[in-house]
C-alpha cells in the first residue's frame, strides 16, 4: 500500500511538472534580466514587493474559508442569465482623426488617440485560465478576434496574470504589434514566446518611456501580485500614465486601494480619463482588489475628470453578482459627482465628447 501511495504521489508530481512546461506558462526571469531585477529597490527577499504590507488574504481569513465560500456562498447571479449585448465595430477602417476607445469586457480595450493605435491587456481566447474549460468568458463578451484589429502601435500589459496576459491572443498579435510596454520581468514571457525583444520595453515603477511623436508613458504603482505558475512576484505589476499630444490618461492594472493613487494624482494629475478595475473583489482579499466604493475614491485621488470602470462583465473570478460592481460604482460616483464612461462591449466611445451612457446591464435578464 505504501509503495502504491508513493507511486501515485510521484505520478501526480511528474504530471504537474509536465503540465507546467507548456509554452503558455512562459518563464520566470533569469540571467541578465534577473540581475537587473535584483537591483530594483522594489525587489526584496526574492520577490517584488508592494509599497505597503499587502497580505494575500484579510486578517483572520484562511484559504480553506476562501475555498468554502467560493463554492457555497457564490451569488446565484455570478454569471449573466443571458448573452451580454455587444456591438461589433469596424476597427480596420476608423477615421484616423478621431480619438476613440473600444472596450471588450474585463480589462481589455483598444484606443486610437492622436493617430496612434493602442491595445491594453487583450484576452480574446475565451478563457482566463491555463485550463480552457474553466473560467470561460460570458456569452456575448467574445465578439472580437485578433483579425479585427489594425496594426497596433503600442501594446500595454499590466501584469502576467491569465486574465491580463493571454498567450493565445498575444502570440496571434505578434505580427501586428510594433511596440510592447510592460513591467520589469514580464519581458521574459515575450522572449520565451519568440517576440522581437527590440520591440519590448519592460520597466520598473517610476520609470518612463518616450514613445515618440509626443507620446510618453510613465510606469506607476499598483497593489497586487504576479505569477502564471507556482512562482509568484517574480515580475512587476504596473499601471500606466499615458500622455499623448492632446490627452492624459491613467491606465490602471489590478490593484487594491492604497496611497499610491493619491501620489500619482498629485504628481501627474488631473487626468482626462482614468480606467480602474472595479470587479472580482471580496472582503477576504480586500488588499489586492478594490471594493467598488474604493474605485471611486481612487478616481478622486487621481484627480479624474472621468472614470471608466473595467475588470468586469467577462469572467467569473469572485462570488459577487456579475453586475454588482457597476451598480455599486455607479451609485458611489453619483455621490462624488464623477462622470462615468460605461459603454457596451464593442461600442465606439468618442473621447472628445461628453456622453451619458445608458445602463445597458439592467436589460440583461
Amino acid at each position: 500500500m505504501l509503495l502504491i501511495l508513493v507511486a501515485l504521489t510521484a505520478l501526480v508530481v511528474i504530471s504537474v511538472y509536465i503540465f507546467l512546461q507548456q509554452p503558455k506558462f512562459g518563464k520566470t526571469p533569469s540571467g541578465s534580466r534577473q540581475a537587473r531585477i535584483e537591483k530594483s529597490q522594489n525587489f526584496k527577499d526574492g520577490q517584488f514587493q508592494n509599497l505597503n504590507f499587502t497580505p494575500d488574504l484579510a486578517e483572520g481569513v484562511s484559504y480553506f474559508k476562501v475555498l468554502k465560500e467560493f463554492i457555497f456562498n457564490k451569488s446565484k447571479n455570478a454569471k449573466p442569465a443571458s448573452a451580454l449585448p455587444s456591438v461589433h465595430s469596424d476597427l480596420l477602417h476608423l477615421n484616423p482623426a478621431q480619438d476613440i476607445l473600444v472596450w471588450f469586457g474585463h480589462s481589455s480595450y483598444f484606443m486610437q488617440i492622436d493617430g496612434k493605435t493602442m491595445l491594453v491587456d487583450p484576452v480574446f481566447s475565451g478563457s482566463a485560465s491555463p485550463v480552457k474549460f474553466t473560467t470561460r468568458s460570458f456569452p456575448g463578451s467574445d465578439v472580437y478576434s485578433v483579425e479585427d484589429f489594425p496594426e497596433i502601435d503600442f501594446l500595454f500589459i499590466s501584469h502576467d496574470h491569465w486574465d491580463h496576459l493571454d498567450f493565445e491572443t498575444v502570440t496571434k498579435l505578434k505580427s501586428k504589434v510594433k511596440r510592447i510596454i510592460t513591467g520589469l520581468g514580464t519581458g521574459q514571457h515575450f522572449e520565451t514566446w519568440g517576440f522581437d525583444m527590440a520591440k519590448v520595453e519592460e520597466k520598473d515603477w517610476n520609470e518612463a518611456v518616450d514613445l515618440g511623436d509626443g507620446f510618453t508613458v510613465n510606469i506607476t504603482q499598483g497593489r497586487h501580485f504576479s505569477g502564471r505558475g507556482l512562482s509568484r512576484n517574480r515580475a512587476m505589476w504596473v499601471s500606466f500614465v499615458l500622455r499623448t499630444p492632446s490627452k492624459k490618461m491613467f491606465l490602471g492594472g489590478d490593484s487594491g486601494y492604497d496611497t499610491h493613487f493619491k501620489s500619482i494624482g498629485e504628481k501627474f494629475g488631473p487626468f482626462d480619463l482614468v480606467l480602474l478595475e472595479c470587479g472580482q473583489y471580496n472582503k477576504n482579499w480586500k488588499y489586492i482588489h478594490m471594493m467598488p466604493e474604493e474605485v471611486v475614491q481612487a478616481a478622486e485621488d487621481l484627480k479624474a475628470k472621468k472614470l471608466m470602470p473595467v475588470h468586469w462583465a467577462k469572467f467569473e473570478l469572485a462570488q459577487h453578482a456579475w453586475d454588482e460592481p457597476i451598480i455599486r460604482v455607479s451609485a458611489a460616483s453619483k455621490l462624488r459627482n464623477i462622470p462615468l464612461v460605461t459603454p457596451m462591449i464593442g461600442e465606439v466611445v468618442n473621447l472628445d465628447e461628453d456622453k451619458i451612457f445608458s445602463p445597458w446591464w439592467e436589460k440583461v435578464k
